[in-house]
């Protein structure tokens, strides 16, 4: 049952960061200064969209709850006051995009890059929108269970993101050579059609039309939106204090020098692509837990949470293996063959993607832990935890071992190591010590 829950939205993470991992090999093929631009702006474009994306993933539980419960009326509350908050959050936050120049500048990068990677975020900005619309209803359709189309639907945007990225970069087609402004233009086009696509199917396709999904999508709902408000916003803390540990991360390299900016580029997109099979069995966590805790059934949450652990442990074991046999291999893929700094940015990346192998292991562990403790409601506790483990102890361990025991970007990574290992153990802790016994008592 995991398995084909979770391999569809695997699939469809995969496919969503591939529109990420296009614009990075694009980008390199282009040139060094504009990869290092769109390494910075995508990152700085991710803490703040990760930021909102809060509400949309409170969707998912709530969804999966209600529909064991038979409740139609309630899925449809909780997915429209979802994207609600998703609209507001992104009209908020369009002037940080626009303005982005000069907190760039503020962080101490130079301003060549400060300017490329503005570029890039004043376009960027626009696709936040459609993105976090496209998150609230893979949530809905998660929570529901139906996860095939939102497999197909996420291919169809990556394959749409590519070919607009050959087009705008390099200017094929009779289009612009738009270069840095060329990948933020194809991809918030992409987060727009593939909007489209999903609303299209949420409310049309048949065995959905009775959630009324868009019928008097206008109207407020205050209860509802408290309640969506109250669980996702700690989520958004959560997502942020991590998100903001690896952008952190990309700021303190961005010091060192534009060739480790984007060795750590290409190091972090290719860890971050096996994270995603992790979130995809994490977010199966959440559906599975949701649906047990609406069943009132504490054994079936206890056992699906040792299966899909042991799952995320299995994949972590498999990619450790490939990240240490053939590192240079897999970063060789992200440069041109006759770029200039290919014999120093490959060396660096795959150095660093050796050192991501060390946090696999904890990485999936504490993103399954996060799924299972939304599954059933519990977000505080998680935030807190987050924030202590990855800023009270990841971001100094990244300055300290980095450029006080000197270890340059090297250290930076180790740092992420530490912060990740301490997330891990503690919301485990907190999941089976605390809220599994919780559970089981107040359904006894």
């Amino acid at each position: 049952m995991i398995l084909t829950l979770g391999l569809p939205l695997i699939g469809s993470h995969l496919a969503q960061f591939a529109i990420g991992v296009t614009d990075t090999v694009m980008m390199g093929w282009y040139g060094v200064a504009e990869l290092a631009a769109v390494v910075l702006g995508s990152s700085l474009f991710f803490v703040i969209y990760i930021f909102g994306s809060g509400f949309a993933l409170a969707v998912m539980p709530m969804v999966a709850e209600a529909s064991e419960a038979g409740d139609e009326t309630e899925v449809r509350r909780a997915t429209r006051m979802g994207m609600w908050l998703s609209i507001a959050y992104s009209l908020l936050v369009l002037p940080l995009f626009w303005n982005s120049g000069a907190l760039l500048s503020l962080l101490g990068q130079g301003d060549e890059l400060a300017a490329n990677a503005r570029d890039y975020m004043r376009i960027a900005g626009f696709g936040v929108l459609p993105a976090l619309l496209v998150m609230a209803l893979k949530s809905f359709l998660s929570g529901l269970e139906r996860t095939q189309i939102i497999l197909w639907v996420s291919i169809a945007g990556a394959v749409l993101n590519g070919l607009l990225n050959w087009i705008f970069i390099f200017g094929n087609l009779g289009a612009p050579e738009m270069g840095v402004k060329g990948a933020a233009l194809a991809s918030a086009l992409a987060n727009g059609a593939t909007l489209v696509m999903f609303a299209a199917y949420a409310g049309l396709a048949r065995p959905l039309r009775g959630y009324v999904l868009f019928q008097r999508f206008w109207k407020p709902d205050m209860e509802a939106m408290k309640r969506v408000f109250l669980l996702g916003w700690p989520i958004s803390v959560t997502l942020l204090a991590e998100v903001g540990l690896f952008a952190g991360a990309a700021v303190l390299v961005g010091w060192i020098g534009t060739r480790e900016v984007a060795a750590h580029g290409i190091a972090l997109q290719v860890s971050s692509a096996t994270f995603l099979v992790h979130l995809g069995l994490s977010n199966a966590a959440t559906v599975r837990a949701g649906r047990a805790l609406g069943r009132g059934e504490v054994e079936d949450l206890k056992r699906g949470s040792r299966v899909v652990l042991g799952m995320s442990m299995l994949f972590a074991c498999a990619t450790v293996v490939v990240f240490f046999t053939v590192p240079e291999l897999i970063t060789g893929l992200f440069l041109a063959p006759d770029n200039p700094d290919r014999g120093t940015i490959i060396p660096l990346a795959s150095a660093l993607l050796i050192i991501s192998g060390f946090f696999q292991l904890v990485d999936g562990a504490q993103a399954v832990a996060l799924g299972l403790l939304r599954g059933v409601k519990d977000t505080r506790a998680p935030m807190v935890i987050a924030a202590f483990s990855y800023w009270g102890v990841g971001m100094p361990g990244s300055y300290v071992i980095g450029f006080v025991l000197g270890y340059g970007v090297h250290g930076v990574w180790y740092g992420l190591v530490l912060g990740l290992a301490s997330a891990a153990v503690l919301l485990l802790a907190r999941f089976w010590i605390w809220t599994v016994p919780r559970l089981a008592g107040a359904a006894a």
